[in-house]
């Protein structure tokens, strides 16, 4: 057998594997032995069928059978050997004429090689790496929710200013049809709080959505509208009052802070806004580390430059799923998972230039790590390291877990790699405007 490769240029190849009779001539004469001793034949007896016969009924395929196990197996070898770093699979090149009546054979397979590149974690860039804060304004209406939760629900037939109400907005031309509870101080507009005081249960209210609350995100939770559609949305709805309540809010006294923290874990309003604000910006910390990750992921993909073998892949894509593609159809799905295979090569020369390796203990700290927090999420405030390890080995005896949280873990990494090495900018903001920027709408 021989294997020869053909460089088309830095991102094609084609290799040529020529078959001789003498690679697969035994293999295929022991194929057709075995077939001879199990053939079931009429006229003659098991065994003893002539071998002739056994060619002429299954010579054809059993060839075709061992030579594709010699040209996958020394295909593969060949691309190891060779260290071919390959996008795809190599894709046979379809000769409409090929003759299976001789007895040697040539080959041709196409080949997408990954580009050559370099990533600059510490190139130019504007990115922001946002630490959000929990300010005075947060954390009063905090304190108002938890009083308002703990404090005592009283039913009312008729609204007053401070109370809550439960209905449904609707409008059935846009398909809103939303049963929520809002304060009346949530409404930007004063007439529109006083369109409310003294309606019954069961009244129903005609609002136009322009200028309804101080942010047009709102309307999103209110509405159920999606984000796409929120600004600007100028129509209008009905509110249909099915519940009026008002609250006797919890005094912040010594049994609501040990109901909330545990015992004397807390003992003031200053230590109580200083836990809600502790707590409050370590969650917040995790959706800007979100972002970030996010935000250099596309900085990458946009200013790491190289070619793709697009050709090839569009053609790859065409046979690579259950059902083959239209020329058409795999063009649409190569835009759509091109960045996708950019960040993938990417992400892998960076894991490799940094030797950014998940360990076994690595995975089993990250595991025992997120067990302990939902524990404490059911109040399992201080589990024995006993029953957390025995909840380790459980989850990582199932492979489909074990993947999903080393794709965390690697995440992880990444991260730290990130906020070590890429040049951001720190920005401080409040988490309303970190909503924003989420969104794209604050100004830098």
């Amino acid at each position: 057998m021989n294997i020869t490769r053909n460089n088309v240029d830095a991102l094609n190849a084609v290799i040529t594997i020529e078959v001789a009779k003498s690679d697969y001539a035994e293999k295929v004469q022991k194929k057709l032995a075995d077939y001879r001793k199990n053939a079931a034949i009429p006229g003659f007896r098991k065994g003893a069928v002539p071998m002739s016969l056994i060619q002429k009924q299954y010579g054809k395929a059993v060839l075709l059978e061992e030579v594709n196990k010699l040209l996958q197996d020394n295909l593969n070898n060949y691309l190891v050997a060779e260290k071919l770093d390959i996008l795809g699979n190599p894709l046979p090149k379809v000769t409409e004429d090929f003759n299976w009546d001789v007895e040697e054979y040539k080959f041709e397979f196409e080949l997408g090689l990954t580009p050559e590149f370099n990533v600059d974690l510490a190139a130019k860039n504007n990115l922001l790496q946002y630490k959000i804060v929990a300010d005075d304004k947060m954390l009063k209406d905090q304190i108002a929710r938890i009083q308002k939760q703990y404090g005592k629900l009283i039913a009312k037939e008729t609204v007053e200013e401070g109370n809550d109400v439960s209905g449904i907005f609707a409008n059935e031309d846009k398909g809103i049809n939303n049963r929520t509870t809002l304060s009346l101080d949530v409404f930007a507009d004063k007439k529109t709080v006083k369109s409310f005081i003294g309606k019954k249960v069961g009244d129903a209210l005609t609002l136009r959505t322009k200028g309804l609350f101080d942010d047009d995100h709102k309307l999103m939770d209110f509405l159920a509208v999606g984000h796409d559609d929120v600004h600007g949305l100028d129509i209008e709805v009905t509110f249909t009052i099915d519940e009026v309540t008002t609250h006797e809010p919890a005094t912040l006294d010594q049994e609501l802070f040990d109901k909330l923290f545990g015992p004397k874990a807390v003992t003031s309003v200053e230590e109580l806004k200083a836990k809600i604000k502790e707590d409050a910006e370590k969650q917040f910390e995790q959706q800007a580390d979100q972002k970030f990750l996010n935000d250099v992921t596309e900085f990458l993909i946009a200013s790491t430059k190289f070619d793709l073998p697009a050709q090839f892949l569009k053609k790859w894509i065409q046979t690579a799923g259950q059902n083959p593609l239209s020329p058409e159809d795999a063009e649409a799905e190569y835009a759509k998972s091109e960045n996708g295979l950019r960040y993938q090569l990417i992400e892998g020369k960076i894991i490799a230039e940094n030797n950014l390796q998940i360990t076994f203990e690595d995975l089993k700290s990250y595991t025992s790590d997120v067990i302990k927090k939902q524990m404490a999420q059911f109040g399992q405030m201080n589990p024995t390291d006993e029953d957390v390890q025995g909840i380790v080995a459980r989850v990582m005896s199932n492979q489909d877990e074990v993947k999903r949280l080393s794709e965390q873990v690697m995440n992880e990494k990444m991260l730290n790699l990130f906020k070590d090495k890429v040049k951001a900018t720190s920005k401080e903001v409040s988490y309303d405007d970190f909503i924003k920027a989420m969104y794209g709408e604050l100004k830098h």
